[in-house]
């Protein structure tokens, strides 16, 4: 069966989610119906992480088996770009080499963010789906090594998954530049539409076609009532009987109000202190990175 020749392996908090749903649109693209397989994330082995929670989350989430990842493109027909969209495989380290083995020549896409504001996202997130111990991102920061020497997964190295230098190395020691397009979340933000003329250019399909890019997805933030968001967004009695009787669009739609809504998730501002102390710790990678990307990220270092 079909494997992706193409994806999108992040970075987290970077509008992975919003641009798989672009690229689906696409009559020449074919994406993944499953964003975040997390296939070459795990090699065949079931998830074996420490922090709370970490391996009952991969649960109905991760795709370990090959066959069963192959069997995920059976739907492709005549498209001529195949693709997966994954948040996980920019930061694994090994996953550059598993993706070799399998797809040598497939095209990477990363979308990169100012890692001082990712960090914070990725925050917010688990703090808004209540998975973060502290709503104190100074605390989660400091906590951070030690999660690491525990082997809490990837979601909780808030700082650590913003080295996007020591990543994209990781790849680049296993395909060649031209294999990789790196966007920046700015112009995801900017001006999506000429991001993803690019995108579509380097998957060589039809670049004059136009997504329609007015909705976002997957956005961090503090909802507004913590009692409706965990009614919605977890498993419970209610929900276990109303699914059945409500259509899968519906459903959908209610939940994308929730996690999407403006007025239902407030998003406070990253404190200036907490930034001054990320930059600082980011600084050499940033301007190690800029080579590779081949822009200037000087205001991510503000």
């Amino acid at each position: 069966m079909t494997m992706p020749n193409f994806l999108v392996i992040g970075a987290a908090k970077s509008g992975t989610t919003s641009l798989h749903h672009y690229l689906r649109q696409h009559p020449d693209i074919f994406m993944c119906p499953k964003k975040d397989t997390f296939f070459f994330n795990f090699d065949g082995r079931e998830p074996d992480f420490g922090g709370p929670g970490d391996n009952a989350w991969y649960e109905g989430r991760a795709v370990i088996d090959e066959a069963e990842y192959r069997a995920l493109f059976a739907g492709v027909t005549n498209e001529s770009a195949v693709g997966e969209a994954c948040a996980g495989y920019l930061y694994d380290p090994d996953a550059p080499a598993r993706i070799h083995r399998l797809i040598p020549d497939a095209k990477l896409i990363a979308v990169l963010r100012d890692p001082a504001e990712r960090a914070y996202s990725s925050f917010m997130q688990q703090v808004r789906d209540g998975i973060e111990t502290t709503t104190d991102f100074a605390e989660a920061l400091s906590l951070e090594a030690d999660r690491i020497s525990q082997n809490w997964r990837p979601i909780w190295h808030y700082r650590n998954r913003g080295l996007y230098f020591e990543q994209m190395s990781r790849y680049l020691e296993h395909f060649d530049r031209s294999q990789l397009h790196i966007c920046l979340y700015e112009d995801l933000q900017q001006n999506p539409i000429a991001m993803l003329k690019g995108i579509f250019a380097f998957l060589g399909v039809d670049p004059h076609f136009e997504p329609d890019v007015s909705a976002r997805h997957n956005r961090a933030g503090i909802p507004a009532s913590r009692i409706l968001y965990r009614l919605i967004m977890s498993p419970n009695a209610l929900k276990s009987v109303a699914k059945p009787l409500l259509p899968a669009r519906l459903r959908a739609a209610v939940k994308s109000t929730v996690t999407e809504s403006d007025a239902l998730l407030h998003r406070p501002d990253l404190p200036s202190a907490l930034r001054r102390q990320l930059v600082g710790g980011l600084r050499e990678d940033v301007l190690a990175l800029q080579e590779i990307v081949g822009r200037d990220l000087s205001h991510w270092l503000l």
